[in-house]
């Protein structure tokens, strides 16, 4: 099967890759789409990272915390 690059973009694109990897345009492609693979499967979902920081910022804050006074929450929210 046949995969034909369409849009001089992505023919640009896969160009420039070849020339500087010094690879056929079928090489630079195929090396391409295996590197986003792994980058895909490498991801950390956003929940488990937005989990993973809370944690931290959990364990870093220590227990309890401290209150705020109004002033203190005015200025966060810009009053």
């Amino acid at each position: 099967m046949t995969l034909q690059i369409r849009d001089d973009r992505a023919r640009a694109l896969a160009r420039e890759l070849a020339t500087r990897r010094k690879v056929t345009m079928t090489e630079a492609v195929i090396q391409a789409l295996e590197a986003e693979l792994r980058r895909e499967a490498e991801k950390e979902p956003l929940a488990d990272r937005i989990a993973r920081i809370a944690a931290i910022a959990a364990a870093e804050s220590g227990p309890g915390g401290r209150a705020m006074t109004k002033d203190e929450i005015d200025e966060m929210w810009g009053h």
